[in-house]
């Protein structure tokens, strides 16, 4: 493992990591959660005590922002969106002032033009995606994101909208899949290495630390502590 990429996990986060991968049981943690729901496996994912599910979110939006800023120019994170104004847009379209995406990025699918981005990660077992198939989970979210800012970019921004969905087993939707291996190639041009290793050490970086953000969910603590003076 590459500790400078975060590659490398400790005893009990490699422990708690094959029993993931092999649906083994997960013991010395809590049986009820701070919320007083059982603490399961897929609650303790989508728990929003703790702020685990943010830190989850926000390391992808940092991690692929940073390999964005190796190929692009004027890559910023959280980028405000201008006023609608006065303009019409579809119904659904997020139109609130203050507005903000994940990423944006100038010069990724096209010279000069910006591409905005916006991470979504997903637990399949979440009762919100109900008994779908995998594949319409993950296009019932990029078609769920497109509807509330695709045609802003569009009309009001000028640039190009990307939804990048994830999954916490470590999957990706179609469209986030084409976005890595555009980001791979733009790699492999700028470092002068082989485009099939650039695209396995993204994914295994990407993968890693949906990992390390699941397992912290699994035993982080989700209340909060207090000093009296």
């Amino acid at each position: 493992p590459l500790q400078q990429f975060g590659f490398a996990l400790n005893r009990q986060e490699f422990i708690d990591a094959v029993s993931l991968r092999y649906n083994f049981e997960i013991n010395d943690r809590p049986s009820t959660c701070i919320c007083g729901q059982k603490n399961t496996l897929d609650h303790s994912l989508i728990c929003k005590n703790g702020g685990f599910i943010s830190i989850r979110h926000n390391t992808i939006r940092d991690t692929t922002a940073k390999l964005l800023e190796k190929t692009c120019h004027g890559v910023q994170t959280e980028p405000p969106l201008q006023p609608v104004g006065n303009r019409q847009l579809p119904q659904g379209t997020n139109c609130q002032d203050g507005a903000r995406l994940d990423i944006v990025a100038r010069g990724f699918w096209s010279p000069l033009d910006k591409a905005y981005f916006d991470i979504r990660v997903l637990h399949p077992a979440a009762l919100s995606n109900g008994n779908k198939p995998l594949e319409k989970m993950y296009l019932d979210h990029e078609q769920e994101k497109k509807r509330f800012y695709s045609s802003r970019i569009l009309e009001v921004e000028h640039g190009c909208f990307t939804p990048l969905v994830f999954s916490t087993t470590g999957g990706m939707s179609k469209e986030t899949s084409l976005f890595f291996k555009r980001l791979s190639e733009k790699l492999s041009i700028k470092t002068q290495q082989q485009y099939a290793d650039t695209v396995g050490f993204v994914r295994r970086r990407i993968r890693i630390e949906l990992l390390r953000t699941c397992l912290i969910s699994l035993r982080g603590h989700r209340g909060r502590f207090y000093e009296f003076f």
